[in-house]
């Protein structure tokens, strides 16, 4: 009789078998277990690898875009909400076309799992132990991931025979696996200073004193980065598992409804939180000059249009979206700039009531182009004042009328100044954006680009 395939629940016992007992609580485990999700992905994106695997329960641990894009997945999830056929083994690759879907057991246990795989990295990340004695499993020890590899794919026989060929091909495909010892090494200093610079807690520092200190102190700014952390990467995790759903071919239209209404509030909240932290690091750690590039910003406002009248729609108002024809290049950076405008968005409508059009116009100013956000109100309709904001520290404002955390204004000006643009604010009336006009796109012409924001639309 073949022996029965493994519990996960097992597998993290396995792991945890080189190690002492731990002696941390749930919640100090859980930060460890983000921190160490966040630097292993920050390794994987410094050195990027083509190809690469990943296996996880009882949710998908990785939540970086382009790993999940670039990674083959194989998930072990808890049944499927009431109301909703759970999709069987062998009918689809499950989550998406990169992942598979398995079933999870009842005694596979709850906590986090996750074994990565690629040519040069390989790592096995666990949660383990009894309340109290708990603690983060790390290893990079290319036996025991061998034998823990084996054991998965015997679950993953008998779970899903597709799914365990699958994985074999994938890690054929991988070829001779070669550790990389350094990013061994560094990890562990790596989350250190992360869990240092960014955990909550008793351990806060004072402030340092003299010019160099920024208003509000180290302290809160490090808590504010690690708040912001603590909200995105749950938040991307629960937007993984509903775009996984929207997959599905059977999902009633009031379900599908209401889940995209949650993917695009997560959406909305991961780039919001993104701001406040890179705002919050950008105080705390200086970084300098930024590279900037030619950016085509009629293309990425083409970009942002579709996203914008969705969330615009949410609130009961209009977009109205003019760009003038034959605009030259920004110098910028582009990728920054898209959460950048995306917030402006967010923060420029919030106090708007239901009706309003929301006038976003782009149009040449000397050797700037000026973007500009206003609001237009119905004929005869009392526009009430904005309650004051409040500041609290560098870097956020509070809005008493909304409820809401925003950047603050002199934290979106740095921002901006960083991308080579300047903004100004009227508030509950206009926001303004002025980027300079890149001289590469007036005097080099047409110097094409493999990303279409840095060289669609240049002047030739």
């Amino acid at each position: 009789m073949p022996n029965p395939s493994p519990l996960l629940e097992e597998l993290r016992q396995e792991l945890a078998g080189p190690v002492p007992p731990g002696r941390g609580d749930e919640e100090g485990a859980r930060r460890q277990w983000w921190a160490a999700l966040a630097v292993l992905q920050d390794t994987l994106l410094e050195q990027p690898s083509p190809h690469g695997l990943w296996l996880a329960a009882p949710l998908p641990a990785l939540y970086e875009p382009t790993l999940l894009q670039r990674f083959q997945g194989w998930v072990w999830t808890p049944p499927a909400p009431s109301g909703l056929r759970p999709e069987l083994p062998g009918q689809g690759v499950g989550l998406n076309p990169k992942i598979w879907q398995l079933a999870l057991k009842e005694t596979d246990g709850t906590d986090p799992l996750l074994v990565l795989i690629t040519a040069k990295l390989q790592v096995a990340l666990a949660l383990f132990g009894e309340p109290q004695r708990r603690q983060l499993i790390v290893s990079f020890d290319h036996k025991l991931l061998a034998q823990l590899l084996q054991r998965l794919g015997a679950r993953l026989g008998e779970d899903n025979p597709a799914a365990a060929i699958d994985l074999k091909q994938k890690l054929e495909k991988l070829g001779p696996l070669q550790n990389s010892a350094r990013a061994a090494e560094l990890f562990w200093p790596r989350l250190a200073e992360r869990l240092a610079t960014a955990a909550p807690g008793l351990t806060l520092i004072a402030a340092p004193k003299g010019p160099q200190a920024p208003p509000g102190g180290t302290d809160q700014l490090g808590l504010l980065e690690a708040l912001a952390h603590e909200v995105r990467t749950p938040l991307a995790t629960i937007r993984t598992l509903i775009r996984s759903l929207l997959r599905r071919q059977d999902l009633p239209t009031v379900a599908e409804n209401r889940l995209r209404q949650i993917d695009a509030e997560c959406s909305e909240q991961i780039d919001r939180f993104g701001l406040i932290f890179y705002a919050a690091e950008a105080q705390r750690q200086p970084q300098g000059e930024r590279m900037l590039a030619r950016t085509d910003l009629e293309a990425l406002l083409l970009q942002l249009q579709p996203g914008w009248e969705s969330q615009l729609q949410r609130r009961d108002l209009q977009l109205d979206l003019r760009i003038e024809t034959g605009l030259p290049a920004v110098m910028s950076d582009a990728a920054l700039l898209e959460k950048m405008l995306a917030g402006l968005m967010d923060r420029f409508s919030r106090n708007f009531p239901s009706g309003v059009r929301v006038k976003v116009e782009l149009q040449a100013a000397g050797d700037k182009l000026k973007l500009r956000f206003s609001g237009s109100h119905n004929p005869g309709e009392d526009q009430a004042e904005p309650a004051p904001e409040a500041r609290i520290g560098p870097v956020l404002t509070w809005d008493p009328g909304t409820g809401s955390l925003q950047l603050s204004p002199q934290a979106t000006q740095q921002l901006f100044a960083s991308l080579g643009g300047r903004f100004t604010e009227r508030r509950g009336s206009s926001l303004t954006l002025y980027l300079p006009i890149s001289t590469a796109s007036i005097v080099e012409g047409c110097e094409e680009s493999s990303d279409p924001a840095f060289s669609a639309g240049a002047e030739c």
